[in-house]
């Protein structure tokens, strides 16, 4: 189970980092970010299975972390940490889906418990859902069930766009309500299909009415509803990148993943489908192993000659501004007119690494500059190279390099790289 944790005290961060036994539990912390803004692109980037968040935190608190989880990525456990015991806290929590509330200070035994019993939690779930999955494929009709050929049929190129209003009404009357302000198709393909679409459903079950699945001839057809249109985008990116680590998980690879436009109307649903398809069919063309490609208005605009121009422009702001601690996917997005979620996947198949990834490349590399050729201490290396945080500094560059800084310049000073 990979954890992350979100707290804006530096010493209750190194305190779950350093002092809880990891490497003897069966759960591995991948992240950490001192609030909700920061954190959210990267657990988008790590795609953990339990966050582990404080309540109070400037920027974006835990509630507000919370809500935007729960909305975009609802199978991920939340365990809060608060230093406030009071009911409103917890009755909030409760509502917004937190499975684990536990207050200040806390120790190795009680954060243990708390994630044993959301990590049982979570398995059990996921256990029900492959039953029901499993359940789903030995009980088919002509190979589909009467919703998955509903969804389905608003998929398909003979559909009459007008019908697609009754589909939908016709859903909600069978308790599987799909009303939205906004749509967008997701079309992924991969191998071995029918592995791939089991894995699909699970995933797609456990978004709490998010997403609905569809099977295709050579992969899955999902349509999510978003409550406005950044939503549906950030919500369509959150569980393609899951669903590219589910199936790889089990096993399947040549996975492709386009997402198709977004829309405002049921009768709009077939254009995104199409436009999904077409980006989809454009990584085919382009030999692509991997990848998720959004759509945009402008078609296709994510695989033509623009994208190095854009790609080198963000590279350029980020080496200029790493040694910022506050620098955010979102702030480079802005910077080259793209939204966040189009412009981390851009970003990612265009150069082969997350944001966060390139961005911990940028500062690790100046920090190796910095201990090979001067005798600037370790703690104004790392503040120089965007870390508030010497110990998280320290902890970052041993888990990339195998040193701590200090054994690193002991090795390398007055060499060349």
């Amino acid at each position: 189970m990979k954890v992350f944790l979100v707290d804006d005290e530096i010493v209750i961060r190194e305190g779950v980092r350093e002092s809880f036994p990891w490497d003897e539990t069966p759960y591995t912390l991948v992240g950490e970010a001192p609030d909700g803004e920061m954190a959210l692109p990267i657990i988008r980037d790590t795609n953990p299975d339990i966050v582990i968040t404080d309540i109070k935190m400037p920027f974006m608190d835990g509630l507000e972390l919370c809500r935007i989880l729960r909305g975009q990525m609802p199978w991920i456990g939340i365990i809060v940490l608060s230093g406030y015991d009071e009911f409103e806290y917890a009755r909030q929590c409760i509502k917004l889906g937190v499975r684990e509330y536990l207050l200040k200070p806390i120790n190795s035994t009680d954060l243990k418990e708390a994630l044993d019993k959301v990590s049982a939690q979570l398995k059990e779930e996921r256990k029900s859902l492959e039953h029901a999955a499993s359940l789903r494929a030995r009980m088919e009709n002509d190979g589909k069930f009467v919703k998955e050929k509903l969804i389905g049929s608003l998929f398909t190129d003979e559909a009459v766009e007008e019908d697609a209003r009754n589909v939908l009404k016709e859903l909600s009357s069978m308790g599987s309500p799909v009303d939205a302000p906004f749509y967008v198709v997701v079309d992924a393909a991969f191998n071995p299909t029918g592995t791939g679409q089991e894995a699909a459903v699970v995933l797609a079950e456990s978004s709490g009415g998010i997403v609905h699945v569809s099977a295709g001839r050579t992969g899955t057809r999902l349509l999510v509803l978003g409550e406005s249109a950044e939503d549906a985008e950030e919500r369509a990116y959150a569980f393609s990148t899951s669903l590219v680590q589910e199936l790889e998980r089990v096993g399947c690879d040549t996975i492709r993943v386009g997402i198709g436009e977004i829309v405002d109307a049921p009768e709009k649903i077939l254009h995104s489908f199409k436009t999904a398809r077409h980006i989809r069919h454009l990584l085919v063309e382009r030999k692509e192993e991997q990848a998720i490609i959004l759509g945009v208005r402008e078609m296709g605009d994510v695989a033509d000659e623009k994208v190095p121009s854009i790609i080198s422009e963000a590279k350029l702001y980020m080496s200029q501004n790493y040694s910022n601690p506050n620098l955010m996917l979102q702030d480079v997005a802005k910077e080259v007119n793209m939204s966040k979620s189009r412009f981390s996947t851009v970003f990612s198949q265009t150069t082969g690494q997350s944001f966060t990834e390139y961005l911990i490349y940028l500062r690790l590399n100046k920090a190796k500059e910095l201990l090979r050729t001067t005798s600037i201490k370790s703690s104004q290396i790392a503040h120089d190279t965007g870390y508030n945080d010497s110990h998280y500094f320290s902890y970052i560059f041993k888990k990339n390099t195998g040193l701590t800084p200090s054994e690193y310049r002991s090795q390398y000073q007055n060499q060349p790289e």
